[in-house]
């Protein structure tokens, strides 16, 4: 019996030594130490947005959904509610932070309300070149502030893009700040924009653009100012009869998570969420470069008078008093952006 007993005792540790190398092997290279770390939980997220089918956002949640479906084999569902369906943006970055909307592409001016700092990329003809602004968002000042969210209960994961935004209005055409004196124009629900306009000259009228689109149908405001993807995408040329590039304030768009709905994430798939937002905006950024040549000849050819090459100089000079006010109001933020972009 004593031998029986040795010869067991001599089994099992030879077995629990064999565990051990197994485990220190797998550690070694990489691999899931349990079958519990290979597998993902079944989840679903709803994304928002306030946009069409058309529009860059959709694009970018689209390319998010496949990547994210892709790296997690399925097992992660992204629900795409477009239109509003679940509210503006305002709306949908309120119900993240309580947890009851999980992310969504959000236009940065409506972000800004929320964490100040971020109204320093709203500034009137900060930003040079798309190239530049990609620099600065994607660089140690951008990821600075988009860690920003995070005290307001919202994650930061990446920055897409809305564009350079221009003006369109259906009264009369636009080559200098005179030429909008008198004209309504609907702005993002920011004092920046707000104030910018005021200062060309613009009756600024800020309002969700559920609202604008609706105001603009009704003829109760003469136009707005959008990149042309936005401008294509909703057909503003059935109530907008003139185009004017002026291409004056540079709008990321973000894609924002509630922050209980990602810290309720596996780390797995954190992983996944971040990087697939991350590779979604780079791919909405070149789809954005790639469609605007044509989408402004679809505009021309849906009868717009398109001006590509108004007086930017007087613009510039008219908005000068918005970094006058706004100047000191964002930290050393605004001085690090301008000497990057020299």
């Amino acid at each position: 019996m004593r031998n029986l007993a040795r010869h067991a005792a001599s089994a099992s540790s030879s077995r629990l030594q064999q565990l051990t190398v197994s485990v220190a092997c797998a550690g070694l290279l990489g691999l899931p130490l349990t079958a519990h770390a290979e597998e993902i939980a079944p989840t679903t997220l709803r994304l928002a947005t306030v946009v069409n089918t058309e529009d860059t956002y959709h694009i970018a949640a689209e390319r998010f959904q496949q990547l994210v479906s892709e790296e997690s084999d399925g097992a992660v569902t992204i629900e795409i509610y477009p239109n509003a369906t679940l509210g503006d943006e305002r709306t949908l970055l309120e119900g993240m932070q309580i947890g009851t909307v999980d992310m969504g592409v959000i236009t940065n001016g409506p972000v800004a309300n929320f964490v100040d700092a971020f109204s320093v990329f709203e500034l009137p003809f900060l930003f040079p070149t798309a190239e530049a602004a990609y620099s600065v968002l994607d660089g140690e000042i951008g990821q600075e502030i988009l860690r920003k969210l995070e005290e307001v209960n919202l994650k930061g994961l990446a920055y897409a893009e809305r564009g350079f935004r221009n003006i369109t209005n259906s009264q009369n055409a636009i080559n200098e700040p005179a030429d909008l004196d008198g004209l309504t124009l609907r702005v993002i629900e920011n004092e920046v924009y707000v104030d910018t306009f005021r200062e060309l000259g613009a009756n600024a009228v800020p309002m969700a653009w559920t609202e604008a689109l609706t105001a603009l149908q009704q003829g109760t405001i003469d136009g707005q100012e959008n990149p042309v993807n936005a401008i294509h995408a909703f057909n503003l040329a059935e109530t907008q009869d003139y185009l004017t590039m002026t291409r004056h304030i540079y709008a990321p768009a973000l894609f924002i998570m509630s922050l209980p709905a990602w810290n309720g994430l596996q780390e797995e798939v954190q992983e996944i969420v971040l990087d697939a937002a991350q590779q979604a905006s780079a791919y909405a950024r070149e789809q954005n470069a790639v469609m605007e040549a044509e989408q402004l000849a679809e505009l021309r050819e849906a009868g717009m008078e398109i001006n590509e090459s108004p007086d930017i100089a007087a613009f510039q000079e008219a908005v000068a008093p918005v970094y006058d006010k706004y100047g000191d109001q964002f930290g050393n933020y605004l001085q690090r952006i301008q000497e990057e972009v020299k």
